[in-house]
């Protein structure tokens, strides 16, 4: 498999780069407290950390 890129547009996660990019290899999607609908927003970033 080649390289992944994966784009961030959330500035207030440390990890979000100038270029709209993340910095980590790889994230962590969790679903989202109290959701059950079974719609995207269900799902969070659990890599997620403040700056």
């Amino acid at each position: 498999m080649g390289n992944q890129k994966i784009n961030c547009t959330v500035g207030s996660c440390r990890y979000h780069s100038n270029q709209n990019t993340c910095e980590l290899q790889q994230i962590n999607v969790k679903a989202s407290k109290n959701c059950s609908s079974g719609k995207t927003e269900e799902s969070e970033c659990g890599s997620y950390i403040t700056k």
